[in-house]
């Protein structure tokens, strides 16, 4: 199967050019921009291929007025500005992978091991968003440019590229949460503060439009996320190792950027409690984390294991090659809305631009 064959291939790269960092770091850009081309190219491939569509026959109504009135005013903005060029609908991949990829790689240029960031991207968060869920994607993108001012203490521009990620959707927005402990390495004491100045932000978000609806949709309505609880509980189960096994050496190896990764560890755990309220909410959320899973899991190799450093380096891709491979044989959902894998690149299949 090309999806299984790829993630093997990635992950198989990465070790071995495990003692090359230089070609490692140069192959990575060749990585980048194949998977850029592959989930911005794809052509009726994705479960809400459909879902957009529709959405983008309904921009043709947008009225640039009424920007500042609407949720997710960013992304009406784009599927308009689409349609008025007279671009053809598959055009909207291109974008909202391209903001993707560009917030990946701004957060993999951080890392010792970009190539492994980017490798363990690909079997969840890659396939499940810039591949189908488009306008999370695009606000993950944003988020891990966010994530990056949050390393660097700069709460202002934080706080930019959250609002900017809730343009495409608003579920994002949580984030601002952050803010209170963005101006350097939280204590207890900052940590406490946060959650007493985040108590009044959280409460204001769910009196919100955004989360009336998600509540609406998603609550006790017996909408459910397919394999939601093996994404969050692979969350959840990373959390735990990390503040077993790599808490106190990472605050060693790292103290720049502990905070982001034991705050996305916490945020790991809460996310498994949401899914008894709501799979769909769980499950989104949980995605936003994902980037800060894969930053953890990609620096193993460099922290300072006494014994059995080479497992606990290898253990992160055999999970989720685990993981993938039950999900890419046994998911009807997966074969249903990624199989066949088709490109637009060399002309659309049948003529159609639209895929329909």
């Amino acid at each position: 199967m090309l999806y299984l064959g790829l993630a093997i291939f990635l992950f198989l790269l990465r070790f071995a050019l495990a003692r090359n960092g230089a070609l490692r770091k140069q192959i990575y850009f060749l990585v980048l921009a194949s998977l850029f081309v592959f989930s911005a190219f794809r052509f009726q491939v994705g479960c809400d291929w459909s879902g957009y569509y529709y959405q983008y026959l309904g921009a043709a109504d947008f009225e640039w007025s009424s920007v500042t009135e609407i949720r997710e005013p960013i992304w009406w903005a784009i599927l308009s500005w689409i349609r008025d060029m007279g671009l053809p609908y598959p055009f909207i991949n291109i974008f909202s992978s391209a903001i993707f990829f560009l917030g990946v790689h701004v957060l993999a240029r951080r890392q010792p091991d970009p190539l492994g960031f980017l490798a363990l991207l690909f079997p969840i968060l890659i396939i499940n968003l810039p591949m189908s869920g488009i306008r999370q994607g695009a606000a993950i993108g944003f988020l891990c440019i966010a994530f990056v001012a949050f390393i660097d203490r700069r709460p202002l521009w934080l706080a930019l590229w959250v609002v900017l990620a809730a343009g495409f959707h608003v579920s994002a927005l949580i984030f601002i949460l952050l803010l209170p402990v963005a101006t350097g390495r939280y204590t207890r004491n900052r940590l406490m503060l946060a959650a007493i100045l985040a108590v009044p932000g959280a409460f204001f978000l769910a009196l919100g439009d955004a989360a009336e609806i998600a509540t609406s949709r998603y609550v006790n309505t017996g909408v459910d996320a397919a394999g939601a609880i093996f994404r969050v509980g692979i969350l959840g189960l990373s959390a735990l190792y990390f503040f077993l096994f790599v808490r106190k050496k990472w605050l060693r190896t790292w103290p720049q950027d502990y905070s982001l990764a034991s705050i996305g560890a916490i945020g790991m755990t809460l996310a498994i409690l949401l899914v008894p309220v709501s799979s769909v909410i769980g499950d989104r959320f949980g995605y936003y984390l994902i980037p800060i899973q894969a930053m953890i899991f990609a620096r193993l190799p460099f922290l300072p294991f006494r014994a059995n450093a080479a497992l606990h380096a290898a253990l992160p891709y055999l999970g989720l090659l685990l993981v993938f491979t039950v999900w890419a044989q046994l998911s009807g959902h997966f074969s249903q809305c990624y199989i066949p894998y088709q490109t637009w690149i060399f002309g659309f299949p049948g003529g159609d631009p639209f895929g329909f």
